[in-house]
């Protein structure tokens, strides 16, 4: 779709506000009751996906241009999808997180963009990433010596992809090594597209540049067809999502998997069992792109209609995302599996989560609301009394590992698999 094709979807925002805020009936304090950081940090109506309905139509109409305070607001969204799930627990005909992508897209493809997001983009048509600095031919390091199969060689079942931000972030490195290990371990036949392998440039979706999505993803498509695999497990949320969701629209058709859902089977069928008891207090934190973006992609193909001039509707029925189908019991059934691990909830979890800050590219782009999202989450974790925050995602993990909450006060960030590796 384009801007203008969100008209009448803008026109049915009744401007509630719901968008802002976790559904009431899922509030628990009104110190952790808002759902948007945007609007959370800015506390600016056309923040919201609210205001972005307004802006989109003002756009749209010509009553407003794009100056450069408006392009600021426009890629401020930190495409988490929050103001998505709370606005459809009233609404069936609204797509707030549609029109706020539609809205970057509009302003990218007219050229309003970030700075920060001309380098990325520069980025990801040299070195096939979006991270900055990152060369192409540093990509695999990780993977060296672990005998991975390579996909543009040899045939395996399963295509691991471990994502940019393990590949090149050396912190996160490990853990990319661990996780192919893991399913090498299991007896898993393992492969990856090695020196092929570039960018799943999800998170270019996410900051509106659709057409460098599109291309990228079709090469990797095409990659992933001729090496015939029938799963691929990746430990990148992000990645995840990308597969699951925005690939699937482009005619990729293989099982898709998160690794925490591919260990969740290897442990119901054996092939890993935990030997140590951890003792220690744990709270998960749910990825954005994991958790209420990760409903697979339902196929669909119809045209807006009313019933009686009046009330809307969708013929034929239009697939409703509205997070409640997100990937939120595999990480926590791992979890209840492992020896000594006891775990604690915060208030807002699984479709209602609270974002880490690194969406949309915002850890890149706007740091201050990146920064101040990831404390609050921090700040959210400690009120559980847990010893350590645990999370599926590198961008979660990176954004959130070292953030202080507004006591000033910080606590570890675990990937999930490194509990895993420890219990084992």
């Amino acid at each position: 779709m384009a801007l203008d094709d969100m008209r009448p979807i803008q026109e049915r925002c009744s401007n509630c506000s719901f968008c802002k805020w976790i559904p009431f009936d899922k509030q628990q304090s009104l110190r952790f009751a808002v759902a948007c950081p945007s609007i959370g940090y800015y506390s600016w109506n056309t923040n919201s996906a609210r205001g972005r309905m307004q802006m989109g139509r003002a756009l749209s109409a010509g009553d407003i241009g794009y100056t450069e305070k408006a392009v600021e607001i426009i890629h401020s969204c930190l495409s988490c999808g929050a103001c998505d799930v709370s606005c459809k627990i009233c609404r069936y005909n609204m797509e707030p997180l549609e029109n706020n992508m539609e809205l970057k897209a509009d302003a990218v493809s007219k050229g309003h963009i970030l700075p920060v997001q001309a380098e990325m983009m520069e980025s990801l048509k040299a070195e096939k990433t979006l991270i900055r600095g990152a060369k192409k031919a540093d990509r695999t390091a990780w993977a060296k010596g672990l005998g991975i199969k390579d996909l543009t060689k040899e045939h395996a079942d399963v295509m691991f992809f471990a994502g940019c931000k393990y590949s090149y972030d050396e912190k996160l490195q490990p853990l990319a090594r661990e996780a192919a290990k893991l399913l090498l371990d299991a007896g898993t036949d393992l492969g990856f597209l090695a020196e092929a392998e570039m960018c799943c440039s999800g998170r270019a979706w996410q900051m509106g540049f659709f057409g460098e999505f599109k291309a990228h993803a079709e090469n990797n498509i095409a990659l992933i067809k001729k090496a015939g695999v029938k799963t691929i497990v990746t430990p990148c949320s992000d990645c995840y999502h990308a597969f699951k969701r925005l690939y699937a629209q482009l005619g990729l058709d293989v099982e898709v998997l998160h690794i925490v859902e591919f260990v969740e089977r290897l442990i119901n069928e054996g092939k890993i069992k935990f030997t140590k008891s951890l003792d220690i207090k744990v709270t998960y934190h749910d990825p954005c792109h994991l958790g209420r973006q990760g409903e697979p992609y339902v196929p669909w193909s119809g045209k807006e209609k009313k019933i009686r001039n009046q009330i809307h509707t969708w013929d034929p029925p239009r697939p409703r995302y509205n997070g409640a189908y997100g990937i939120y019991d595999a990480p926590r059934n791992i979890l209840k599996a492992i020896p000594g691990v006891e775990l604690v909830e915060m208030e807002r979890i699984k479709e209602y989560a609270w974002c880490c800050g690194a969406g949309g590219g915002c850890s890149e782009t706007d740091k201050k609301l990146s920064e101040w999202t990831a404390s609050e989450r921090i700040t959210e974790a400690n009120t559980t009394g847990a010893d350590v925050l645990v999370t599926a995602c590198p961008w979660c993990k990176s954004n959130l590992s070292g953030a202080c909450g507004e006591d000033g006060k910080s606590i570890e960030v675990a990937d999930l698999l490194e509990l895993v590796r420890k219990a084992m």
